[in-house]
């Protein structure tokens, strides 16, 4: 039996019964048993006492069985739109990669490299170009990683080089997934649900675009700043073109998937004017994708492709702040863990937010159970002044999707450590992550503050 994970089984369970237990001034009963059941699952997530999928049931039964809240609102998040836009981003990865679409964009995208430093920002600029077309940062970062393994060995790159390039591939995702709705279709629409707000995708990238693009060159900056080549590089443009070439014209069924493509693109970004959401509108692509003569892409077996633990985890990620919200646990959180007064400076607000947010993020690690533990206490605390929600929601997830200094800290880092998959190790992600502790607060304090002041969103 693994130690870590018994460990980690004792100590939620001994957690859970303290909470329970103590006489909490303030807390109901119902609120104390939401704060043991939250408190007992996120140290389970964090130890990984058994799967991620197996863990968010558990919860979400104890909530409906020990009658915390009813179960209308605690699988409240499996009847929204977000479900269905998981499921169709899933099944949109996986015509992509069914197809040598993705691949071909990649191997064009690499004529134009020619050093070390012009490879890392082709990195950048690729996983950018395909977060539009791919909106799961997984499928996206390891498409391209296939790319780079074939570069590293045509090219004969180093040991140490090679694990540079491939954590700058999965390091690229964390802050370009920001940029659109669609850049992470998990966590982007469920930030926007905590806020209660109905943003679309246009509005969230007028809101977070220049936020998000500031963050991501600023990682790139840094990037090229701590991680130096040891050799030289020499790019085999010939191997590449070769690669290219190998992939032969366009099929019929690659002009199927991008025609698809851009009426979800054009969908996703006109979707202030027909008022479709942009959940129904990408499932609905990915159902007609499946059909004769115009699509053909989607198969019975792509259906595997939707990781049912995942839609889970998200709805009891979700759950925690619904139940937290019902049960009066956010609103004691905040009181005990927050300070007694909201300060009246916008900066140090943004400030205390970041501080708040990033501390509960290094010691819980999962950017969903930080979500629905600090970001409803973060509410409750702001509920008293004019402040719009959504300052407070953006401020908080853009520190938790943004930020990282093990790789269990974020999901698009921890997918890609080993051998057999990004190269890297823990090192690469603890020499990026403590530097990028300044990016972050200088993103949400200064740049998204003075932002969504000019755009009127802060008064």
């Amino acid at each position: 039996m693994d130690r870590a994970k018994l460990r980690g089984l004792i100590l939620g369970v001994i957690l859970a019964l303290v909470c329970f237990a103590l006489p909490l001034d303030g807390l109901t009963v119902q609120g104390r048993k939401a704060l043991a059941l939250t408190v007992m699952t996120v140290v389970f997530w964090a130890f990984q006492v058994s799967h991620s999928g197996y863990v968010a049931g558990l919860y979400l039964v104890l909530l409906i069985i020990l009658k915390v809240a009813k179960p209308t609102v605690v699988l409240a998040p499996l009847a929204t739109s977000s479900t269905f836009l998981i499921m169709g981003a899933y099944l949109l990865a996986a015509s992509v990669r069914s197809s040598a679409l993705g691949e071909r964009i990649a191997y064009f995208m690499l004529r134009f490299v020619s050093s070390y430093r012009s490879l890392i920002i082709v990195i950048y600029l690729l996983t950018f170009v395909l977060s539009l077309i791919i909106p799961h940062a997984w499928p996206r970062a390891l498409l391209i990683m296939s790319v780079m393994l074939v570069v590293i060995d045509t090219a004969q790159i180093g040991v140490q080089d090679a694990r540079q390039i491939g954590f700058a591939v999965f390091a690229s995702s964390v802050p370009i997934s920001l940029i659109f709705l669609t850049g992470a279709s998990i966590t982007n629409p469920l930030a926007v649900q905590y806020a209660q707000v109905d943003l679309g995708w246009i509005g969230w990238l007028k809101v977070m675009g220049i936020p998000s693009m500031v963050a991501s060159v600023l990682t790139c900056i840094l990037f090229l700043l701590l991680f130096k080549q040891h050799e030289k590089l020499s790019i085999n443009k010939q191997a590449i073109q070769e690669k290219y070439e190998q992939l032969g014209p366009l099929s019929g069924k690659e002009k199927r998937i991008l025609i698809w493509l851009v009426i979800a693109i054009l969908s996703w970004a006109t979707d202030s004017l027909h008022k479709i959401d942009i959940g129904w509108i990408t499932f609905l692509i990915t159902v007609l994708m499946s059909f004769p003569v115009i699509g053909e892409v989607l198969e019975a077996r792509h259906w595997q492709e939707i990781p049912l633990h995942m839609i889970l985890f998200i709805t009891a990620a979700t759950a925690i702040g619904k139940v937290g919200a019902e049960t009066g646990m956010n609103a004691y959180i905040a009181h005990l863990v927050l300070p007694t007064h909201v300060p009246t400076n916008i900066f140090a607000l943004a400030a205390v937010v970041t501080t708040f947010t990033m501390i509960v993020h290094l010691l819980l690690g999962s950017v969903l159970s930080v979500m629905g533990v600090a970001i409803p206490a973060l509410l409750a605390f702001a509920a008293s002044t004019s402040i719009d929600p959504l300052v407070i929601v953006l401020w908080a997830y853009t520190v938790i999707g943004s930020h990282y200094i093990l790789p269990f800290h974020h999901m698009n880092v921890l997918v890609g450590v080993g051998e057999g998959n990004g190269l890297y190790s823990q090192k690469e992600t603890i020499r990026l992550g403590i530097p990028l502790i300044a990016v972050v607060y200088f993103i949400t304090v200064v740049v998204q503050t003075l932002w969504w002041k000019a755009l009127g969103l802060i008064a």
